[in-house]
């Protein structure tokens, strides 16, 4: 039974793609996939592991759900304005073996923005670049098909996230509150 709602803030920031050159090559050992329907159990892992422990789990409980994380995938990938160009994950190379440890998702949204979706790294691969690289290849995927904005959105309470944004040159445009009801415990 709900105990009641807590209002969670969050911001729109927004980016224009006209006349940037979003190239930034993964670091050494690492690699870009792109997106293949064979891929979305392992963009949900990603997703999953990157965020379960994040105040974003709190915000969308399905990304503190395993089985959560595969039907947001499996939403995402249905979306009539799914991007493949804008979605990719991350591998990092280690003894011949690829791990996966980056995820992002792209979709058209009804006014024709890209929407950036679920930007996640898993913990032990944070403070590599990584994020900005992925982030730059999903703008570059809405770039080539023809899009000249884009927006994310992003829990107020991660202010890591949002130096990230703001250093690439997202922009505050609105501030949001996201409703979650309180589960009994």
């Amino acid at each position: 039974m709900p105990l009641g709602l807590t209002y969670f803030k969050r911001y729109r920031m927004e980016i224009d793609l006209t006349d940037r050159d979003f190239q930034a090559p993964p670091p050494d050992g690492y690699q870009f996939i792109p997106w293949r329907p064979a891929l979305l159990e392992a963009h949900a892992d990603v997703k999953y592991n990157s965020f379960r422990t994040e105040i974003d789990a709190n915000v969308f409980p399905c990304l503190g759900d395993r089985l959560g994380c595969q039907r947001l995938m499996t939403e995402i990938s249905r979306k009539t304005g799914f991007l493949p160009q804008a979605t990719w994950i991350i591998a990092h190379s280690r003894w011949n073996e690829l791990q996966y440890c980056g995820t992002v998702q792209g979709i058209r949204n009804h006014k024709g923005l890209g929407a950036v979706q679920n930007l996640g790294i898993l913990a032990e691969h944070r403070g590599r670049g990584l994020g900005t690289c992925l982030l730059f290849r999903a703008l570059a995927g809405f770039q080539e098909v023809g899009l000249r904005q884009a927006f994310l959105e992003v829990t107020a309470q991660n202010r890591s996230a949002i130096r990230l944004y703001q250093r690439l040159g997202f922009r505050k445009t609105r501030t949001v509150y996201k409703a979650v009801e309180l589960a009994a415990t």
